[in-house]
């Protein structure tokens, strides 16, 4: 198992220095899911939620939630990113929308916090966007999905 390195000698929190790091191109895919009433998931997909439409605007939160994920997570370095986008897969059988963000950059540290801030963020403004019909909706299974680049290598787990 690595060493933590967000500890100092005192053994309190630190930022890790990643000044002397080379630059290198960066992934990371994180996913999740948001369970609800099969009713709420077809206000959805139908776009009758009188907030507006739940997909585009939870993806436009997603991706400024990664933008932002330094100003949320304390150690978190504030990260230029490349790219990041989010996806939605809609399964009426299970009555749920699974998530997919996907986050780019080309630097010094990878962008896994980015992505997963992103599903979370995602997951919460649909929550935030339909619960005066659904309070039972259930945030779930937020996880690393993959990434790459960085000294640590290629990360890949099989859903």
């Amino acid at each position: 198992m690595d060493t933590l390195t967000h500890f100092n000698e005192e053994g309190r929190a630190k930022m890790v220095e990643v000044g002397q790091k080379s630059d290198t191109n960066r992934a990371a895919v994180a996913r999740g899911s948001i369970y609800m009433l099969p009713e709420t998931l077809q206000q959805i997909v139908h776009q009758n939620i009188k907030k507006g439409d739940v997909l585009a605007v939870s993806q436009v939160a997603g991706i400024m939630a990664a933008k932002k994920t330094s100003d949320i997570i304390p150690m978190c370095h504030n990260i230029f990113l490349t790219g990041a986008d989010i996806k939605f897969n809609i399964d009426e059988e299970k009555s749920k929308i699974d998530i997919e963000a996907i986050v780019r950059t080309t630097g010094k540290t990878g962008v896994e916090m980015e992505a997963l801030t992103a599903v979370s963020v995602t997951a919460l403004t649909i929550y935030d966007m339909c619960k005066a019909i659904d309070k039972t909706m259930r945030v779930s299974d937020i996880r690393l999905a993959k990434k790459t680049g960085g000294k640590s290598g290629d990360f890949i787990i099989e859903d």
